[in-house]
């Protein structure tokens, strides 16, 4: 059984993106819901960061001006650990036989996170490519962003440049910090062909991992809460340490094991792992 049209599948090769309906059942969708707002409704007890990932970091990232009326939980790290409704669909989501058509037949799960923009919140990620961050031996890497919510244009949507994938591996390091973004003056030469990715809750955002991309606060009374799983092709290895790593890196979720390697062509500079609690830290400079 085929899950991609043939046009699908070249749009995404074409453009390094595309956005398919219904990934998640209605149950699935629903239920992962649920588990975010019990996180969320948790978060009023913290005046901090809180939890404990796999290498000693917050699990619960807490945007700046959270309080116990207005919580703002902006990121879990690897909810998969924590929660076995996420961990199901990492592994059962329609999302995986997606990836599987473009990239398989063997797939391993790299990391998840959830991330979420309250209604007025103010964060904002600044362009950048997802390979940096995360160098194999092979570029056959997606990133999975599964909305949770409507994502309209109002409620900061992903903002990509199609075929950007297929361009330069750009630095994301500034002045020997490795702050996680491109510099402003690269994306000034694609101002026009920046697209949003907008959809229904339970449709699902797939990304090359080189393609340009950022998003925008959001200026809604609406929340956009995104599920994001990274998957690559069984045959390739990580050259630097993970940045999100857990006990489920790593897993086979399609396929078979196959022994092998492959290797792409490119060069890039290695990235630094990551000493704060999350991305949003380390590209407002909090990660030094």
């Amino acid at each position: 059984m085929t899950y991609l049209s043939q046009d699908q599948k070249d749009q995404f090769w074409k453009d390094g993106v595309i956005v398919c309906e219904d990934a998640v059942s209605d149950t699935q969708l629903a239920q992962l819901r649920a588990e975010f707002e019990s996180w969320v409704e948790d978060s009023r007890s913290y005046d901090d960061d809180y939890g404990e990932t796999q290498d000693g970091r917050a699990r619960f990232d807490l945007q700046p001006g959270h309080s116990a009326e207005q919580p703002a939980l902006r990121r879990v790290q690897s909810p998969e650990e924590v929660s076995d409704v996420f961990a199901t669909v990492m592994r059962e989501a329609r999302t995986v036989d997606y990836c599987a058509e473009l990239i398989g037949p063997s797939l391993r799960f790299h990391h998840g996170k959830v991330n979420s923009k309250q209604p007025g919140s103010k964060t904002e990620i600044k362009w950048h490519q997802d390979f940096p961050f995360q160098p194999m031996t092979n570029d056959d890497i997606i990133t999975c962003l599964l909305f949770l919510d409507d994502v309209t244009m109002e409620n900061g949507p992903l903002e990509v440049i199609p075929g950007s994938h297929k361009g330069p591996l750009y630095s994301h390091w500034h002045n020997g910090v490795f702050t996680g973004f491109v510099d402003e003056t690269i994306i000034d030469n694609y101002r026009d062909d920046i697209v949003s990715c907008t959809g229904k809750a339970g449709s699902v955002c797939l990304m090359h991992a080189s393609l340009l991309h950022g998003s925008t606060p959001n200026l809604s009374d609406r929340p956009r809460t995104l599920y994001i799983t990274t998957y690559y092709a069984e045959d390739a290895i990580e050259l630097s340490p993970n940045h999100l790593p857990s006990k489920l890196t790593h897993e086979l979720v399609r396929g078979e094991v196959s022994g092998r390697v492959r290797c792409s062509n490119y060069d890039m500079e290695l990235p630094a792992v990551p000493k704060a609690t999350s991305f949003f830290a380390q590209q407002e400079g909090a990660d030094t």
